[in-house]
């Protein structure tokens, strides 16, 4: 039987990616989404109609709001901003956000008997975010086997898997492509146009389009 694995999906390239890696390995894929008061909807109407076909035996939507908490230029009125990939950590870093993904994760791998969890961080072509780098991942499994029923009774350890974490984001397209993943259907932009195509000027779409150039294969969502 296939060992089962939550893997944390927005919709977007890295974690589009990530699932079609666990795939790969053999592992049946729970797609999990979050909808946490993000300034648009459109990553999220990807993920909502692309994870099963891209392969998700499951796929769970959490609601919270971090606009309550605010922060950052992804959950309040902070401009999202369009002057290149800032040596900083940026206004678009969401404070806390992945140690709150990865604990909606940690529950419901518990609830599946699962000790796979997947999520798509890069330490590389990134912007800065301090919950993408390999010390952040470290230490969260660390907690997670100190915290999980399983991990206390010694039966198994939970492990989180971040595949993409030392690749580029051209090696990352690359193995997509290799896996047959359609980047159609993937969105990344942080400020989307009301028609959803994506800027081409915030962070994330210069990494995206850096990426795609660099691997020489034309990028397949549309741009403003």
């Amino acid at each position: 039987m296939q060992k089962k694995a939550v893997i944390l999906y927005s919709g977007g390239l890295d974690s589009t990616t990530c699932l079609a890696i666990a795939r790969e390995q053999g592992y049946a894929p729970y797609a999990l989404s979050f909808s946490y008061g993000q300034r648009h909807q459109q990553e999220l109407e990807v993920a909502k109609r692309n994870a099963r076909p891209m392969g998700a035996l499951d796929h769970l939507l959490v609601e919270f709001d971090l606009r309550k908490i605010g922060g950052s230029a992804l959950t309040s009125d902070i401009a999202v901003p369009k002057d290149g990939v800032e040596d900083e950590i940026p206004v678009t870093y969401v404070p806390a956000r992945n140690t709150i993904f990865l604990s909606f994760a940690l529950g419901w791998a518990e609830t599946l008997g699962s000790f796979d969890i997947f999520i798509g961080v890069n330490a590389l072509d990134y912007s800065g975010y301090p919950d993408c780098r390999p010390e952040f991942i470290a230490a969260y499994e660390a907690m997670a086997n100190l915290a999980t029923k399983a991990g206390v009774e010694g039966r198994e350890r939970m492990k989180i898997h971040t595949p993409l974490i030392s690749l580029s984001k051209a090696d990352i397209i690359r193995k997509g492509l290799s896996l047959g993943v359609d980047y159609s259907l993937t969105h990344s932009c942080y400020d989307p146009a009301e028609d959803g195509a994506a800027c081409g000027l915030c962070d994330s779409c210069r990494l995206r389009l850096k990426g795609f150039a660099e691997a020489g294969v034309v990028d397949p969502v549309r741009y403003a």
